[in-house]
């Protein structure tokens, strides 16, 4: 019989993020279809209150591993802490949400057990009586389902894509697991954190909403004059009412290469398509974008979209978007910001 662990991190705050309520939904599935049991395994500075909003997900029983030294992402106790983590529980199956810490290290952690890792799993499921992960490759053209006999399968699941677990809250006990460093194991010191605030955010993967900035907005308009400074406080007014995530779909180095200005917000993470991100949210809305393959590849995740374009024979037109708007994204993202409350 198989035996399922969830790994999940805490906040800073003992909380548990979405991504780490849906792996856990993921998990309870997961053991539902196999009859096996399932474990939970915290990791955090501090773990009870994460443990007590899962008391009634149907665990047999919760490990922590807390501490100081495991406050902020280090690789060094990350690894071993998962590892520590597993072999308490006994672990034949290994989840976790790929988050930018657990992603880090649950490979690791997998060479460290003898088993093997599978990774951005999309969906899982049980055929025949056996785990079977989906797993999308080559950008999302294609995907493949995956079982192994090799145990244990350590397996990180793709944010967005699962039901969060939504139980109620009690008490739980939760067994502590004391991992120890080797001497000079843990070189790195997170010393400060340095993060923007809320409005300056603008890449948000919970928003409703994906807004593309195209390479249009800081070319030559209709009166032969580029406005990229008219083109950012559109932008960022759009994004302040409306808690939009930001995506743009030309890298930097394409626009930079080609004598175009940069508008001073975007970063190589705000980049979606085939070379970026594949973001997950319920709408989208292009802008100045012409809807090249290179950049829908990124929104196959993104269910309505919609798009802005002068172009009335660009790639959205070409059963790319839902709604495509022939008109100047200039003149109607100023009438939506009027619009907006």
């Amino acid at each position: 019989m198989e035996t399922i662990l969830c790994i999940v991190q805490t906040e800073g705050d003992g909380s548990l993020a979405k991504a780490a309520l849906e792996a856990v939904g993921v998990a309870k599935e997961l053991a539902q279809g196999l009859a096996a049991t399932f474990a939970v395994g915290l990791l955090g500075e501090t773990v009870q209150a994460g443990a007590d909003a899962l008391a009634g997900c149907g665990a047999s029983a919760f490990y922590g591993a807390s501490g100081a030294d495991y406050a902020q992402a280090r690789y060094a106790s990350d690894a071993l802490a998962v590892t520590s983590l597993a072999k308490a529980a006994g672990a034949t199956l290994v989840l976790g949400a790929a988050t930018s810490r657990l992603a880090r290290v649950m490979p690791g952690a997998a060479a460290r057990l003898g088993g093997v890792c599978d990774t951005a799993a999309t969906a899982v499921g049980v055929t025949g009586g056996k785990p079977v992960i989906t797993r999308w490759y080559y950008r999302q053209r294609m995907f493949a389902e995956l079982s192994r006999e090799a145990r244990p399968w350590v397996v990180t699941v793709s944010p967005g894509c699962f039901a969060p677990y939504a139980g109620a809250a009690g008490n739980a006990s939760v067994t502590a697991v004391t991992p120890e460093l080797p001497a000079g194991g843990a070189r790195t010191t997170v010393t400060r954190v340095i993060s923007p605030s809320g409005e300056q955010q603008t890449i948000r993967p919970d928003a409703k909403l994906l807004f593309v900035a195209g390479a249009g907005w800081t070319k030559k308009q209709a009166d032969g004059a580029a406005h990229a400074d008219d083109a950012e406080k559109i932008i960022l007014g759009f994004l302040k009412k409306s808690q939009a995530s930001l995506g743009t779909s030309k890298s930097l180095i394409d626009l930079s290469g080609e004598g175009q200005q940069v508008m001073s917000f975007l970063t190589h993470m705000h980049q979606v398509g085939q070379t970026g991100a594949t973001p997950r949210h319920p709408k989208g809305l292009a802008t100045c974008c012409h809807g090249e393959e290179p950049h829908v590849v990124g929104w196959r995740f993104i269910g309505e979209r919609r798009a802005i374009n002068l172009d009335a024979n660009c790639g959205w037109a070409q059963g790319k978007a839902d709604v495509l708007y022939v008109a100047d994204a200039f003149e109607v993202m100023r009438k939506v910001i009027e619009l907006m409350p």
